[in-house]
């Protein structure tokens, strides 16, 4: 039977990175399914002094097909309460929020209790993040009052449904892995992403892709690559792309210390979605060294590209990197990362890894999810 969903949280024309990404395929997981979907999302998100990165607004098309209402502004609880008034006017049977950052839960978790007046809607949180990466004054009594408006729960991670627990131990709640990013386009050999890239194809390439922040462990990948074993492989660069969400000082400097400017591509401006897969067909392993994290919107694209991964055993990470099958999952240390880098380029593994993942990669379908959420929706009181 057909619904109307609502979907509450980053989209175009917020850049957003994996999140706007997420919640545009999101919705047409349930148009595919046949529900009615409208994503409302942030007119403003980050107050400027709060934003870390260059812009928070893309210059790319809209989403063709998808109903997008840009009502939220995250500092002005004027357009709290419209955005819950409407929301709750419109009756959709069900609303799914994002929550990844308590600095969203005074918005969302106002918007989330007048929405609940209309004594009909549910409520559906998908909590990138309980307890985030880098804490701040405020955290506990802000994620409290937002968890305390929802009806129940999805995450992404067994860590974060742990965390989630510590604050909600009653509500029902589902651990559903990330669904793949497939909306990139389809995969291009290494010859044409590197052709497009300006690259020489005979190199070897490592990726690291993403915003750049001090818990993704950047810092222990260059550590890894100043190794003599790697420092010996011949043709072997990192590619590094992704704007910095802070200081990029540090790393510039430890990149001069190290001496591996020879050794990598800095392409560290923001990487627009119809270049994504240029980047990941260009490399030959995708590394994840972060230090601590919940799970890696990172992950499901290198799945979608049959790409092997290298990821720490931190967080959910691990969870969907089965090791010595699909790539290694190792300890957030230089030596252990530089030892898989080593492994997978002289042990001839590359072949059988992309295989393992073409079979492993079904289970992480936008269908599956969906109906995931349905079963989650029937255990709602």
């Amino acid at each position: 039977m057909a619904r109307r969903v609502t979907i509450v949280g980053p989209a175009h024309p917020l850049r957003g990175g994996g999140m706007a990404t997420f919640n545009e395929r999101l919705a047409y997981a349930f148009q595919e399914a046949g529900d009615e979907v409208e994503i409302v999302t942030f007119s403003l998100q980050y107050p400027s002094f709060l934003f870390p990165g260059k812009s928070q607004y893309t210059s790319e098309p809209a989403p063709a097909g998808l109903r997008i209402k840009v009502m939220i502004n995250s500092v002005n609880p004027l357009s709290w309460w419209r955005t819950g008034r409407y929301i709750a006017r419109q009756k959709p049977e069900i609303v799914i929020f994002r929550y990844w950052l308590p600095f969203m839960g005074p918005a969302l978790g106002t918007i989330a209790r007048l929405i609940r007046k209309n004594k009909y809607s549910r409520i559906i949180a998908i909590t990138d993040n309980v307890v985030p990466h880098e804490k701040r004054p405020g955290d506990v009594p802000f994620t409290k009052y937002f968890l305390g408006a929802c009806d129940g729960f999805v995450t992404m991670s067994r860590a974060v449904q742990e965390d989630l627990k510590k604050f909600e131990p009653l509500k029902p709640s589902a651990y559903l892995p990330h669904p793949l990013y497939d909306n990139f386009g389809a995969a291009e050999s290494k010859k044409v992403a590197c052709t497009t890239l300006n690259l020489d194809p005979t190199y070897n390439y490592l990726l690291f892709f993403g915003f750049i922040r001090a818990y993704k462990g950047l810092d222990l990948l260059l550590q890894a690559m100043a190794d003599p074993q790697l420092q010996a492989l011949p043709n072997l660069k990192l590619i590094i792309a992704g704007e910095f969400y802070e200081d990029a000082s540090p790393y510039l400097e430890q990149i001069k210390q190290l001496k591996l400017e020879d050794k990598l591509i800095l392409r560290t401006d923001f990487i627009p979605n119809a270049e994504v897969r240029h980047y990941f067909c260009a490399a030959d392993l995708v590394v994840q060294p972060y230090k601590h994290a919940t799970q890696s919107g990172v992950t499901q694209v290198a799945y979608h590209f049959d790409k092997p991964m290298i990821v720490t055993n931190v967080g959910g990470l691990s969870e969907l990197v089965p090791h010595g099958e699909v790539g290694y999952v190792v300890a957030p240390q230089p030596e252990a990362i530089a030892g898989a880098i080593l492994q997978f380029y002289t042990s001839n593994q590359a072949g059988q890894f992309s295989y393992n993942i073409s079979k492993y990669k079904l289970r992480f379908s936008w269908s599956r999810f969906v109906e995931s959420l349905r079963v989650l929706e029937e255990r709602l009181v």
